[in-house]
């Protein structure tokens, strides 16, 4: 059903003129229209009154895992993880090889509805359950369709738990990409040998995408790939083809030299920053100097809070970056580029969200970035229009059941974390 909202303050995302505005989002047309007060209002129109709201474009999530979706307020392993290796190893690879098809639903449409509450209609997801590979990346995109937001998926292909469980990631990502628009994933370098990898870079040319991967989140990629492959990681996956992508996403990107960033600055990849998970991790800090333009941000499954990276990648960037208002909002926005250089559907203009802000000091175009970082949160969008669907009115999601959703999440986290602590590092 078209969505009218009227009375709005209607920012243009790029260019952040405010005008007022009555704007007319459909679901059959990818563009927004601008109507006059006499717009005539029919049965068939669902109408909301915007007046003293702002309204914008949606949000995007440049990188997410939905797998990590059950394990808040999950206890610690026994042993305490000394390093980022050991941080894989005991909670996120034990964690993933626990995941079963009910759990991975259920990961799926909690994280889905806690993108679209804070504002995002479009995910870019990295996925790994390697006891419950096939068809994992259908219930993912079938969770999310369900709530109404768009997604581009891959799984997290992996020689980690050897040469099947890879193959069966190199499978369910063909099954997936005959039918659906989505990358191909690599969990890191350290993780996948030279067939996987030439295997994976071979697809992604088949089928005309790009290779979604973590490069250097830790200096452990780095001597791994040195003392396996005598080169350093970019280098290695620049030589094996997998750079020669534009729809190639590099996670992270911490600890990389000065020819590496030449080289990503020279390719037409993108770079996604993930600033709490790296914190969170103690692995260090990002600073996309010598990068170049093409940086966007994550959550790396930490929470589906987009407004919230963004400010706390300004906030540690002070230190560590070369990040100003204007740069932490481009970065913010830049998964709207990604989506449109590389062809992919679902982040037209009908993708649009209301945010019920009420400063205390004025806002416009001259300002607006001032309040983007000390103002605007996600307790303030109220509504959101996901291709021309409402999805989200007055804070809560109507195209399923929250309260239903959220009680049986609690039941497979239960199941999740039963399974875990029967696991040879949670014993």
């Amino acid at each position: 059903m078209p969505v009218l909202l009227k009375n709005a303050t209607f920012i243009d995302w790029q260019s952040l003129h405010f005008a007022s505005r009555n704007i007319l989002a459909n679901e059959d047309d990818p563009k927004i229209k601008f109507v006059e007060n006499d717009f005539p209002v029919t049965d068939n129109l669902q109408v909301l009154d915007c007046n003293g709201r702002l309204v914008t474009k949606s949000f995007g999530v440049g990188h997410h895992h939905v797998y990590s979706a059950l394990s808040r307020g999950m206890r610690a392993p026994k042993k305490v993880p000394s390093d980022f290796s050991e941080i894989l190893k005991y909670i996120w690879w034990t964690l993933d090889k626990c995941l079963d098809e009910k759990m991975i639903e259920s990961s799926a449409l909690v994280t889905a509805m806690e993108c679209a509450k804070a504002g995002s209609t479009f995910v870019i997801d990295h996925h790994a359950s390697p006891f419950a590979v096939k068809g994992s990346l259908e219930i993912i995109a079938a969770s999310f369709e369900k709530v109404g937001v768009s997604h581009l998926l891959c799984y997290e292909i992996s020689d980690r738990d050897k040469a099947q469980i890879a193959k069966e990631g190199l499978e369910e990502t063909e099954q997936y990409l005959k039918f659906h628009q989505g990358l191909v994933g690599l969990h890191a370098s350290f993780t996948v040998g030279d067939n996987t990898l030439d295997a994976a870079v071979e697809m992604m040319n088949r089928y005309k995408s790009g290779i979604h991967i973590h490069v250097s989140e830790d200096m452990y990629d780095q001597e791994m790939c040195i003392r396996k492959h005598g080169k350093r990681v970019i280098k290695r996956l620049n030589q094996s083809g997998v750079l020669s992508s534009g729809k190639t996403i590099l996670s992270h990107c911490l600890h990389l030299d000065e020819e590496e960033k030449e080289i990503i600055r020279k390719s037409e990849c993108t770079v996604v920053q993930n600033c709490e998970s790296n914190l969170n991790n103690n692995v260090g800090y990002f600073n996309g100097h010598d990068l170049g333009e093409r940086i966007m941000l994550g959550t790396d499954g930490m929470h589906s809070d987009m407004l919230r990276s963004a400010k706390a990648s300004f906030f540690v960037g002070q230190r560590y970056d070369n990040i100003n208002y204007s740069t932490a909002y481009k970065r913010f926005r830049q998964i709207h580029n990604y989506l449109s250089d590389n062809s992919f559907t679902g982040d037209g203009e009908n993708n649009l969200v209301v945010l019920d802000y009420n400063p205390p000091t004025p806002v416009d175009k001259e300002n607006f970035l001032g309040h983007f970082i000390f103002g605007i949160t996600s307790n303030h969008v109220s509504d959101v229009i996901s291709n021309g669907r409402l999805i989200v009115k007055d804070r809560r999601i109507i195209n399923v059941d929250e309260d239903d959703i959220i009680s049986e999440s609690r039941e497979q986290a239960k199941r999740l974390w039963e399974r875990m602590s029967r696991a040879e590092f949670y014993k």
